[in-house]
């Protein structure tokens, strides 16, 4: 059976006279109708657009399209604007404005200049599992790829104003968090488990909702949540991303049920090669940690594909996978079309108005 997705992506709201981002999520939310679920995210500055669970990637398409021009079209109504960027490219963000919630304003104390970039948009996607103990497991075989995932969906290269050198800065922003980034390896349950609580009783979390791993067991749903994506500034470049996760996710649960749970690569390494994506992107070189070796990015994401290749037609997305992994290839990523645009015009501005356009396009 293929398993069910479901998907949160979350944009950034600006101004587009200024092209900043503004504070006024709470204006937007108040706008949008009933027929999309919409939410606050932790600064004033976002809002999130969730989908209904499918199996199927055309509709999980359908309702994301329907998502981006419902909230872009409420902004709208507002005198304002959305964009889907993995971080704000103009405006003075630092320290950015909470929603109004006591667990954010607690999270303010307990991470204090963390906070000052919290103003980041992911892609979030929830793919069905049996229980809790697989969701882990899967997250030990996901490992090896989620630095491929980040330099395929790359789009943040430009923060409060300059050109941070990175494909993805909110990744490397993100990073410094105490429970962030990839997940470790656990041999068992029972060392997941025991890692929780010694990072409850250090402080670094608030709750199970503050495991900002990568990879992890929903707090809230019976899903493994895979959340190491940039939002990409292009609907289908989601759902090649999508198809992707969902056919790891396959992959390794058929490895799974077979005894394996998955290869113990040193944390260090899957560190070195997150830095390496979020700073190349998809234009240098990859580091496949399996066997400790660079090579084109390109490259290792058609290797990605080879490897989930059989569970995408199992669930009969491999066709429009393989087409969508080739049309991002050969197109760039988000953070090179922003690069592309800034090289163009010399202004940032231009960059925002493209990302306006281009996020309900």
């Amino acid at each position: 059976m293929v398993p069910l997705i479901g998907i949160e992506e979350e944009y950034l709201v600006v101004d587009p006279h200024t092209r900043h981002v503004t504070p006024r999520a709470a204006d937007v939310l108040a706008a949008a109708t009933d027929v999309l679920d919409v939410a606050h995210e932790i600064t004033r500055f976002q809002v999130e657009a969730r989908t209904a669970p499918s199996a199927d990637l055309a509709d999980l398409g359908a309702q994301l399209r329907a998502a981006r021009e419902e909230v872009a079209g409420a902004a709208r109504s507002c005198g304002l604007a959305v964009v889907a960027s993995g971080i704000p490219v103009l405006g003075n963000v630092m320290p950015p404005p909470l929603s109004d919630d006591a667990r954010y304003e607690q999270g303010r104390t307990l991470y204090r200049a963390l906070q000052d970039e919290i103003s980041i948009c992911a892609l979030h996607v929830h793919v069905d599992v049996p229980d809790e103990e697989h969701a882990v497991y899967v997250g030990n075989h996901l490992r090896p790829w989620l630095p491929t995932l980040i330099a395929l969906a790359a789009n943040s290269p430009f923060f409060v104003g300059r050109d941070t050198g990175y494909a993805s800065w909110r990744v490397i922003s993100w990073g410094r968090w105490p429970v962030s980034g990839a997940p470790p390896y656990f041999p068992t349950f029972e060392d997941y488990e025991l890692a929780l609580r010694a990072l409850a009783e250090s402080g670094a979390l608030m709750d199970p909702k503050t495991v900002f791993w990568d990879t992890r067991p929903s707090p809230r749903l019976p899903t493994v949540e895979v959340r190491v994506a940039d939002v990409p500034l292009d609907v289908n470049d989601s759902l090649t991303i999508i198809g992707l996760v969902r056919g790891l996710v396959v992959k390794a649960l058929a490895d799974v049920a077979r005894g394996d749970r998955g290869l113990p690569i040193p944390s260090e390494v899957v560190r070195a090669a997150y830095w390496r994506a979020a700073r190349d992107g998809l234009t240098g070189d990859s580091l496949d940690v399996r066997h400790g070796t660079l090579l084109p990015a390109p490259m290792m994401a058609r290797r990605l594909l080879a490897h989930v290749s059989d569970a995408l037609a199992e669930a009969g997305d491999l066709p429009y996978v393989e087409d969508g992994l080739e049309r991002l290839l050969a197109k760039g990523s988000g953070a090179e079309r922003q690069r592309r645009v800034h090289a163009r015009e010399q202004d940032l501005t231009d960059v925002v108005d493209d990302l306006i356009e281009a996020t309900v396009a």
